[in-house]
């Protein structure tokens, strides 16, 4: 049965949000049994029936999380900052033996906008460990530094997943 693995880091629960309504998504074309949405911090490497992998990290400081960006959100009052994160989750992984397609997505506030992306950092390390990028890099917006999330998004993020399930899909991948 082909899978699809959703794999996150959130600080303030916005990111965690997006990723279980692209999990929704891509659950509603794959089958909820072939869906696993886990934090980056607690997740191990991807099985050999993924066929769809998916990461998502709220963007700091122009890219991924780092420890420092993550002590300075405990710094502004979150309590449940992982100790480690995507960056970190990414850098542990090995090249997939087979095809394994991979879209990328961050948050990140909607108002200033400021540069860098998550995603877009994520999605370049991905690709060159050998992953098959499925989508350009997806951002939902905050509005602040905590949220919320910007009106729409989660539908967005559902109507993302099942794009991106419908793209697996059609390459051959799915069950």
């Amino acid at each position: 049965m082909a899978r699809a693995d959703v794999v996150y880091e959130s600080i303030w629960g916005n990111t965690e949000a997006v990723a279980r309504a692209v999990a929704d998504g891509v659950a509603s074309v794959l089958g909820e049994r072939a869906v696993d949405v886990r934090e980056a911090e607690a997740a191990d490497g991807l099985g050999p029936e993924v066929v769809l992998l998916v990461v998502g990290g709220p963007t700091h400081a122009f890219g991924m999380s780092r420890p420092a960006t993550r002590e300075s959100a405990k710094d502004r009052g979150a309590t449940a900052v992982p100790g480690a994160g995507i960056r970190e989750w990414i850098d542990g992984l090995a090249s997939p033996r087979t095809a394994v397609a991979v879209a990328t997505f961050d948050t990140r506030t909607v108002s200033p906008r400021l540069p860098g992306s998550a995603a877009k950092k994520a999605l370049k390390r991905l690709v060159a460990l050998g992953f098959e990028p499925a989508a350009k890099p997806e951002t939902f917006g905050v509005h602040g530094y905590e949220g919320p999330l910007a009106d729409g998004e989660l539908e967005r993020a559902r109507a993302w997943g099942v794009t991106l399930a419908e793209r697996a899909e059609s390459r051959g991948a799915g069950g």
